[in-house]
């Protein structure tokens, strides 16, 4: 059986960082769309409204590998098309993508607070991979993995998209070391090291995940590593890679993460970030063999935790 043919590239460069929309013309059986234009008018026309298709046929913004797409073109079932989408203005992001380690296979991005990793909802031109082409000239970057728009620290991008799988499979199968840094209240009670399991339960749509009963699905080893004045500054070691997950096993203790807006109180909603008040969860260490190279490989973050009072016990590690 012959697989499916590979699609052209696209004969859009990216905007911002963010590649064209790639689209397929459907079949059409029932002979409803004559003209290119009759089929995205019944596509887009919903949301953005006829006018403004018409306008980017005029302006050339659909483009094919013979160039842009008039109107009055007959449909051809299965052509590809490529189109930029219009992007609604973002809040840029204060703070700067570090960049931790660079070579010939992977980019390490120290991701700050309030970065999302990939374009996402309201989230698209500020990313860290829109971010990270840009400034670093790299337009085929992709990452292996995602980190929270909240949470700051490592993130694993690779070069060549023909590697990409390689990196997705490891993180997939649960072979890199992924250790996290937090702040939290202090409580004596609970022991620590300790072990939590739950089933964690995340429905699209709803910002919050949950615990329910059932088979465990989600495990994390807590660490205390020192303590002062009423707060705890905690080693997360995830074992697996659930939704919030962190986030809800320190909440089920009693202990929320310092400037949490979900655990255990959900912000309201329409609130802006507030940047001088990060969530305190940090990725802190990645540590691989590497499925390209064959090297063992280790990285670090360069940021801290700005709620800790004082400076950190790296005695305590």
């Amino acid at each position: 059986m012959r697989g499916r043919a590979k699609p052209p590239s696209a004969p859009l460069p990216q905007r911002d960082g963010i590649d064209p929309v790639r689209l397929q013309l459907p079949e059409d059986p029932d002979g409803r769309w004559a003209t290119v234009r009759d089929h995205l008018l019944a596509r887009f026309a919903g949301a953005i409204g006829e006018a403004r298709v018409d306008a980017m046929l005029a302006e050339g913004r659909f483009v094919s590998v013979q160039g842009p797409v008039s109107a009055d073109e007959l449909y051809t079932a299965g052509r590809y098309i490529w189109f930029h989408r219009d992007f609604a203005p973002e809040e840029p992001v204060p703070f700067p993508v570090g960049v931790v380690h660079r070579d010939e296979h992977i980019v390490i991005a120290d991701k700050p607070h309030f970065l999302a990793t990939t374009p996402r909802g309201r989230h698209i031109t500020e990313t860290a991979v829109a971010r990270l082409r840009r400034e670093l000239d790299l337009p085929e970057l992709q990452p292996a993995h995602r980190l929270d728009r909240l949470t700051a620290g490592l993130v694993l991008f690779v070069v060549r998209p023909e590697e990409r799988g390689a990196y997705q499979t490891m993180f997939r199968d649960r072979s890199v070391l992924k250790e996290y840094e937090a702040v939290a209240p202090y409580d004596p009670g609970p022991a620590f090291p300790r072990t939590v399991r739950s089933r964690i339960v995340k429905e699209r749509g709803v910002i919050a995940a949950r615990e329910e009963p059932g088979e465990p699905n989600s495990e994390s080893r807590i660490e205390l590593l020192e303590h002062r004045e009423g707060l705890g500054r905690y080693r997360l070691l995830p074992a697996t890679g659930r939704t919030h997950q962190l986030r809800v096993h320190m909440n089920s203790l009693g202990l929320p993460l310092v400037h949490d807006p979900v655990y255990p109180v959900l912000r309201p909603k329409g609130a802006t970030d507030d940047w001088s008040h990060p969530l305190q969860l940090l990725a802190r260490v990645l540590e691989f063999t590497d499925p390209v190279t064959g090297a063992p490989r280790r990285f670090e973050s360069g940021l801290r935790l700005c709620a800790w009072p004082g400076p950190v016990s790296r005695g305590s590690q």
